[in-house]
């Protein structure tokens, strides 16, 4: 892989929309692919956290993917979760995506068992001796066994097919040393963020972008964050950072995951429908609370108008917002970033 396609910017994992049936609703997120593209994203990630591909079946993630690819018609690239239960599966996940043309393929270290750095080493290369894709190495280690930064050099170094590593760690200084250990072997090699508050930090310390689930909800806010880093212009970029930090925690910390962003998107008028995992009486009463807030929040970044009632003032006021910034910009003049 060449310098000039190193994966860059900001991949969207999209929710899938659903019918009454639960029963994935093909004409909405053919409606929905548009949506992202036409508001910035750089490229689209299905078949990811997100996309909550363990809730659907092994042809459902193959519909998923033909979806997605014949509605981005190459306007984009794809790359697509390609995690399955064992090596020679998730060969074929990759082999059907790769006749489908995705760009790469993103796939999460083995999970439910867990696996030394060793075994992580052997199944990652396994895949990459056979997969007719680009492979990149998904590690989050929250739900699945880790990828140490040895095993992601050696992967670098011995196996072509492996040309980038989404982290969702959030972990900056293991970041910094993936980049340390890889770089300098492959120029070409790829790294992304899966944190969303963290996005602005990881590129500053080199990272490409990432795959955000908030670029799923505004993709004009990740978009700009992306833009303001590249180009310098790190005082607007934290700013807008911090922002984007309580729209994300409200999604995340509010409710299960991924239910506080299928909520915040319904908000952007994207027919979601409910997902499939079943909530309790508590859970929905909950939920309909958040619904206030993420409405309150898109609000504040022009996305939605208010609720009926109006909203509580943020927590955080502009002028706080503005004097973090200056502190944050202050330290890194001091340290020779800005």
């Amino acid at each position: 892989m060449s310098e000039q396609t190193r994966l860059s910017g900001i991949f969207t994992p999209n929710i899938i929309p659903l019918d009454s049936q639960g029963r994935i609703d093909e004409e909405e997120t053919r409606r929905y692919v548009d949506w992202l593209i036409d508001h910035g994203v750089h490229g689209l990630y299905p078949n990811g956290s997100t996309g909550e591909f363990t809730r659907f079946t092994a042809e459902e993630r193959i519909r998923i993917i033909e979806i997605i690819t014949d509605q981005v018609g190459g306007r984009v690239p794809v790359l697509a979760g390609a995690a399955e239960a064992n090596t020679s599966e998730t060969i074929r996940a990759c082999e059907k995506y790769h006749e489908l043309g995705v760009r790469a393929v993103a796939i999460v270290s083995p999970f439910y068992y867990p696996v030394s750095p060793q075994g992580v080493y052997a199944y990652f290369r396994e895949i990459a001796l056979h997969s007719p894709v680009d492979v990149t190495l998904y590690n989050i280690p929250m739900f699945a066994s880790p990828i140490d930064v040895p095993t992601v050099q050696r992967l670098a170094e011995e196996c072509e097919r492996v040309v980038a590593i989404k982290d969702s760690s959030g972990d900056l200084p293991n970041m910094m040393r993936m980049i340390t250990a890889v770089r300098p072997l492959r120029p070409d090699f790829s790294f992304l963020t899966g944190w969303d508050p963290a996005l602005v930090a990881m590129m500053l310390m080199g990272a490409d972008g990432g795959t955000n689930a908030s670029s799923g909800i505004v993709p004009e806010v990740t978009r700009k964050l992306y833009d303001l880093t590249v180009k310098g212009e790190l005082d607007e970029a934290i700013a807008l950072q911090y922002r984007l930090l309580t729209l994300f925690d409200a999604m995340i910390l509010n409710s299960d995951f991924p239910e506080g962003f299928r909520a915040a998107l319904q908000l952007r008028g994207i027919q979601t429908g409910e997902g499939r995992q079943p909530m309790s009486s508590p859970q929905q009463s909950d939920l309909e609370q958040l619904r206030h807030e993420l409405q309150c929040l898109l609000a504040d970044h022009g996305y939605s108008e208010e609720p009926a009632g109006g909203c509580h003032a943020p927590a955080v006021g502009s002028d706080e917002i503005s004097r973090i910034v200056q502190g944050v910009m202050g330290e890194l003049a001091r340290r020779g970033i800005a």
